[in-house]
């Protein structure tokens, strides 16, 4: 049986490497993930957090699990999952990687095909042996951000989603606030205005004690 007090946490991108200097990632910063590992931590969870490569130093008290790419967070996370009661991917997982990556730094030409194929959905093969656990997913919209957010809380089968988007106005990486919604498998939605991730994380570690409750009763 997994431990009620155990929460999964992944933060960070991943990477995707073409060669061995050279990866696809994206903009995330892990600044969400470890501020909500710290904040699980001093409410008396006991935190695993799984990251890509980032920045900031794991929080102490916390196990820390360094990863790389989207093929290594999958392996840890079937790994340490089952002990978990909640799993929360803040992760930004790379939805492709290369099909073909080489050995050897690639040599400067005018023109390359490169060819990509796609990573495993991690959340959704997570969520798909879930039992009795939580699963809540994180996503980022650059359009139509909380139609989109319903959608793959449905199709991934998550207990919640926390819905987040880009802007040139709103951009939501790194230590600035930002606007985000909780998204239950009910549709109910939350809509945060104007949020640090300090007290985004706060109003979710609360929000998923509430989701405890009515998947119990």
């Amino acid at each position: 049986m997994p431990d009620p007090k155990k929460i999964l946490i992944t933060a960070g991108p991943t990477r995707e490497m073409l060669d061995p200097v050279r990866f696809l990632s994206n903009l995330s910063t892990g600044e969400m993930g470890y501020t909500l590992a710290q904040s699980a931590r001093d409410k008396g969870y006991r935190v695993t957090l799984i990251s890509g490569p980032a920045s900031r130093r794991a929080p102490s008290g916390v196990k820390f699990v360094p990863v790389v790419s989207a093929a290594d967070l999958m392996s840890a996370c079937k790994r340490y999952f089952p002990s978990h009661s909640v799993l929360i991917m803040t992760a930004a997982v790379c939805d492709f990687t290369f099909l073909n990556p080489k050995t050897h730094k690639i040599r400067r030409a005018k023109t390359k095909e490169i060819f990509l194929k796609q990573t495993p959905d991690i959340v959704a093969h997570l969520a798909s042996r879930k039992g009795n656990r939580l699963v809540i997913g994180f996503c980022l919209e650059t359009r139509d951000w909380l139609r989109n957010a319903r959608q793959k809380l449905k199709k991934k089968r998550l207990d919640g989603i926390v819905a987040n988007f880009y802007t040139p106005r709103h951009v939501p990486f790194g230590r600035q606030k930002i606007t985000a919604a909780f998204i239950d498998r009910r549709g109910r939605t939350q809509l945060l205005k104007s949020q640090t991730k300090k007290q985004l994380s706060a109003r979710l570690l609360h929000w998923i004690d509430a989701l405890k409750i009515n998947s119990d009763t």
